[in-house]
């Protein structure tokens, strides 16, 4: 048996989708490939139990979407995963009308992605009879008996586990092994009754072993796709890992994955000498960088023996490491200064915003007066801070829209930050934000292709383009003398100056993101 664990290109005019291994999503004019870390711990557990996978990210490949179809139907793949967020879920559920139309045919296109020498004509035939399609992720678990409405998907796969749901149902359709609970499908598909049953195996159940998994397989999941156009890394090449799924706070109300994929606490971690053994190997393939996309990067006597066993093991002078973290989740200096000393560089904040109010209803667990305090704790101790803000919350005024982004420049006047992301919030289906709105009737449209950061989707006292204006001003807020002075004096390496260069690549690219001149036109009018 075949899997793919596929990323159909998705092609706009508004860039290139940020689609794996991300909790907000966003077209990016300059494109950055997160490694989709579950797909591809999904990949190798495949594999090692008998699997013939196929790899199969055409986003990341830079396939036109003809390429990657030509491609997909050669490989004759029996199970293709694709993996949904609620930005392209309707462009999806049109890839899989065409998947599963038998009597499509693709012309003129060959599937290595190369101009063809000559004509070639693939037809489904009886394949679209033999494979079986899955759609997986947030917005998928959050509404699992759409997409049977929608498109001729075969099943829906709830909750965040996909290496071990993915390895069930390729026991359950070769060897006939019971599904898991978490698993949606079609009772008698191929009957001619008019809107079958749908079957549910229950509620998922996030109780597997992540120390059970093998080692990711890198080469399988060509890694080096990710290794390069990604900007949190400041030495290339870089790669992902995760400590653990996914966040030990998980309440945060507007996050696609605490409210979905990993609800209630079920927050896992992996064994330190696990994880440990994986940097090992990532160092063997001469990775220089290492971002953990963990939720929130596990604290406590964890993170003091995580710190240790690098030291001891003498990655800290081999790899840099940048992590996700709570504000407040550490405030002694000497934890952040072993982490100094352990390799770690980067530093990325949740901020959010200056505002207790909107904190409070977002459920942060974070006063306002922390915030200052903490980033400093953290630069005192060498390390970078970088800090992620939203705008367009319903509850603000411009006023306190505005709070936010002061705080923002007295953080980069002052050197107490390194880098910033600025993104509209918005409330994804299955959060609790989302029901708040809905309860609330805040929502400015019910369009998922409108849930992509291209304009707001709740209602605000602040129009589109107020909120527009106010992230380009956030990236703009780090443009001082004083900050490209203190950048110029933190300048060691060739490697720095390249990652600064790229960085202001980046911005230019984000201003382009939020530029004003976008027409809801053009995205209404896409596919």
């Amino acid at each position: 048996m075949k899997i793919a664990i596929s990323y159909p290109p998705i092609e706009s005019s508004k860039g290139k989708p940020t689609l794996g291994q991300n909790r907000q999503f966003q077209w990016f004019l300059n494109p950055t490939y997160i490694y989709p870390m579950v797909p591809a711990s999904a990949a190798s557990l495949l594999k090692q139990n008998g699997y013939e996978v196929f790899w199969d990210d055409g986003i990341a490949e830079e396939l036109s979407y003809r390429e990657w179809l030509a491609r997909i139907l050669k490989q004759k793949p029996d199970i293709i995963a694709i993996e949904t967020k609620t930005p392209v879920i309707k462009r999806h559920w049109e890839i899989i009308k065409e998947l599963k139309n038998e009597n499509f045919k693709i012309k003129n296109c060959h599937p290595s992605g190369d101009p063809p020498s000559t004509s070639v004509n693939y037809s489904q035939g009886n394949l679209a009879e033999k494979f079986k399609i899955v759609l997986m992720g947030d917005h998928a678990t959050a509404l699992p008996e759409e997409s049977f409405e929608k498109c001729p998907v075969d099943y829906v796969l709830t909750g965040g586990d996909y290496d071990f749901m993915l390895l069930n149902l390729a026991n359950h359709l070769s060897r006939g092994e019971e599904l898991e609970p978490g698993w949606y499908y079609l009772e008698n598909p191929k009957s001619k009754i008019q809107n079958p049953k749908i079957i549910n195996t229950g509620a998922f159940e996030l109780e597997h072993d992540l120390n059970s998994l093998p080692q990711i397989d890198r080469e399988l999941t060509k890694w080096k796709l990710y290794a390069f156009k990604n900007g949190n890394f400041k030495y290339t090449p870089g790669s992902y890992i995760m400590a653990s799924r996914d966040c030990w706070y998980g309440k945060c109300t507007f996050c696609s994955w605490a409210n979905t994929l990993f609800p209630d606490n079920c927050y896992r971690t992996r064994k330190v000498e696990n994880v440990l053994d994986e940097i090992g190997s990532l160092i063997k393939l001469g990775v220089k960088e290492i971002m953990d996309d963990s939720g929130t990067f596990p604290i406590g006597d964890w993170l003091t023996e995580f710190c240790q066993g690098m030291i001891e093991r003498g990655y800290n002078k081999k790899v840099k490491i940048s992590c996700n973290m709570r504000l407040n989740a550490i405030k002694d200096l000497k934890i952040y200064q072993l982490m100094k000393q352990a390799g770690f560089r980067m530093i990325l904040f949740g901020l959010e915003s200056a505002n207790q109010k909107t904190l409070d209803k977002l459920n942060k667990g974070l006063r306002a007066d922390e915030i200052e305090p903490c980033l400093k704790i953290c630069k005192k101790a060498g390390l970078e801070p970088h800090i992620t803000v939203m705008v367009g919350y319903p509850w603000e005024t411009k006023s306190d829209a505005q709070k936010t982004l002061d705080l923002a420049k007295k953080l980069f006047r002052n050197g107490i930050v390194d880098s910033l992301q600025a993104t509209i919030m918005i409330p994804y289906p299955g959060t609790e934000l989302y029901k708040y709105c809905q309860e609330n009737n805040l929502l400015n449209t019910l369009n998922y292709d409108n849930f992509d950061q291209s304009q707001q989707v709740m209602r605000t006292q602040l129009s589109d383009a107020e909120i527009k204006k106010m992230i380009r001003a956030l990236y703009r807020s780090f443009l001082t003398p004083k900050f490209f002075l203190n950048k110029i004096k933190s300048v060691r390496s060739t490697a720095d100056i390249k990652f600064y260069l790229k960085a202001g690549l980046k911005v230019i690219g984000h201003l382009g993101d939020f530029k004003k001149s976008k027409k809801l036109k053009v995205y209404e009018k896409e596919m």
